[in-house]
């Protein structure tokens, strides 16, 4: 079922997770696009349309903890190797609530389609909107299996002021749905930080494979 990600997606938003039995559910691509692997708890999540018992034999040959095996650099590297895709870094999920009313911060929406944010953003998302504000950017639009993703960008000299956590905070008021994702590496405390501020809460880590 094509569906099938965005039902766990949407359960996991809602804190109900896959049981926490070390097992790996594999499912169809959501789109041509979005392929990856999702790690919650004890469980994890493979979204590929390449033939499940391959993914299940690259699995038991991946050395080290079984729990670990799907984010494991072995197993990605024969994944990326099998798709002919790349990925960037893994990812620490997030996700929040959306929140009433206007956001408490002046953003002005860019609607240039050239813009560098906006181009950028529109490789990897679907229905994107981009507002700026004094010092930093915020954009908003539909990713992995159509969930709204949030990503914001703070120029170096706004920084201290907070307003990264006030762009993430501004994404909850602006998102067009009941919940809105985000992902941020973990190496980058900052940003773990920030959106943890604004309200997001961790769900898992992702690793999402890039066409071409």
């Amino acid at each position: 079922m094509t569906d099938a990600l965005a039902g766990i997606l949407a359960a996991a938003a809602q804190g109900r997770f896959p049981p926490p039995d070390g097992s790996t559910t594999v499912v169809r691509q959501p789109s041509v696009r979005d392929a990856g692997v999702l790690a919650f708890t004890a469980h994890s999540v493979v979204f590929t349309d390449e033939d499940p018992r391959w993914v299940r034999a690259a699995l038991a040959a991946t050395p080290g903890d079984e729990l670990a095996a799907t984010m494991n650099p072995h197993f990605l590297g024969a994944l990326l190797a099998r798709t002919g895709r790349h990925m960037n870094t893994i990812d620490l999920l997030t996700v929040a609530t959306a929140l009433p009313g206007a956001p408490g911060l002046e953003l002005r929406e860019i609607r240039d389609p050239g813009h560098p944010r906006v181009a950028r953003a529109m490789r990897f998302r679907d229905e994107v909107r981009v507002w700026g504000a004094n010092g930093g950017v915020l954009i908003l639009g539909r990713g992995v299996a159509g969930r709204w993703e949030a990503a914001i960008e703070v120029a170096e000299e706004a920084r201290g002021r907070r307003l990264g956590e006030r762009l993430a905070r501004a994404a909850r008021h602006l998102v067009p749905d009941a919940v809105v994702w985000a992902q941020q590496s973990p190496g980058n405390a900052r940003s773990v930080r920030t959106f943890q501020a604004a309200g997001y809460r961790p769900v898992g880590s992702e690793a999402l494979l890039i066409e071409g």
